[in-house]
């Protein structure tokens, strides 16, 4: 097993990453949460299925009192009224501020879960125990918590560091190809801001990676997990180096807000936001065009992605409303090599709608669809 400090000044955790660690999850937890803490597992009925026996065998061996909380899968959930629901059911059932949470599932899941935990009785514990190859290396790791608006995703929000993170890359088995392609580029994106190792990596074990051969996924995950502690570590709440976490995500959060989140799983929409980004950077004479074509071809590697079919100046619009924006201006993370970026908010429109209208070319032909 492999442990990562994520170090949050005057409150690190650990990442936990081995395989078959769900069956030992009781007993991290035990060791731990607050003495005699009670335990809510917020989760979908499609992980339950699969893996919540597991999860359920392990709490009670460490003599851990939990109880379930089902909400239906997929995107549509992260809203107020599903954190509305789940707090209720937690006070009918007596939930106090001796409570603990547990995210059991994806990144909604995760997102759904630290939220409501940084918010319940003015904020409880929270474990993320993530399923998704997305969760595992992302969502998981940083405190980050939210849901969607109309008008945007995840323009509500806290931050809220969990106890640890337990990352058990068996689970990925039962992952459908489709999900776990998209959790992917999240790793070939901490490969391009910040270790050059990982984006090597990705491009030569491509097979091995693509066929889950689990020592391939589990110094993957490893590898990437330690790029996001470094980055949080240094910046807990996005005020200067976390931005470069953002790379593909200003476009990407734009192409899901317009196709209102039924279009793209949130690794798709980034995987084109940072093809996106690398044209805009080789236009803005940031990007050597060489090292664009190698960020490109790993991504369509990855591939197949759905078609971007949006209007270009309807996701323009969507930039001065993302979360990141300042004064309406939106800020855009280029690479500038492989393995270093820098942030921009001197991106000129008319280069947005070019560089969307040519991924919107280059989609047709790269669509699984």
């Amino acid at each position: 097993m492999k442990r990562v400090t994520i170090p949050i000044p005057g409150r690190p955790y650990e990442a936990l990453i081995g395989s078959g660690l769900l069956k030992a999850a009781g007993e991290h937890i035990a060791a731990i949460a607050p003495a005699g803490a009670r335990f809510f597992v917020v989760t979908n009925p499609v992980v339950r299925g699969k893996w919540g026996s597991a999860l359920e065998r392990s709490l009670k061996d460490a003599k851990l009192k939990a109880e379930w909380l089902e909400i239906p899968d997929g995107e549509r959930m992260k809203t107020m009224g599903t954190i509305e629901n789940l707090a209720g059911r937690m006070l009918k059932a007596g939930a106090d501020r001796g409570v603990a949470v547990i995210g059991f599932g994806g990144g909604v899941v995760g997102d759904l879960a630290g939220f409501l935990a940084s918010v319940f009785m003015r904020g409880v514990p929270v474990i993320q125990v993530p399923t998704t190859f997305l969760a595992q290396v992302d969502a998981s790791i940083g405190g980050k918590t939210g849901v969607n608006l109309s008008a945007g995703k995840n323009l509500l929000g806290t931050f809220h560091q969990p106890l640890a993170v337990l990352i058990d890359p068996a689970v990925l088995a039962t992952l459908p190809d489709r999900e776990f392609r998209a959790g992917l580029f999240e790793s070939l994106k901490c490969g391009v801001i910040s270790r050059a190792e990982i984006f090597e990596y990705m491009e030569k074990e491509r097979d091995r990676i693509l066929q889950r051969e689990a020592a391939a996924l589990e110094w993957l995950i490893a590898e990437t997990v330690e790029v996001k502690a470094r980055v949080v570590g240094e910046d807990e709440r996005e005020a200067g180096l976390r931005r470069i976490l953002n790379f593909g995500h200003t476009i990407g959060h734009a192409l899901e807000a317009e196709t209102k989140y039924k279009q793209y799983l949130h690794g798709e929409a980034v995987a084109w936001g940072m093809v996106a980004a690398t044209m805009l950077s080789v236009a803005m004479q940031k990007t050597p065009p060489p090292t664009a074509q190698r960020i490109i071809a790993a991504v369509l590697a990855y591939s197949p992605l759905p078609k971007v079919n949006v209007r270009a100046k309807s996701v323009v619009k969507r930039l001065a409303m993302d979360k990141k924006s300042r004064n309406g201006v939106p800020h855009f993370i280029l690479p500038v090599e492989i393995g270093k970026v820098e942030i921009s908010n001197e991106v000129p429109p008319d280069m947005v709608i070019h560089a969307l209208d040519e991924v919107r070319y280059l989609s047709k032909w790269n669509s699984g669809e």
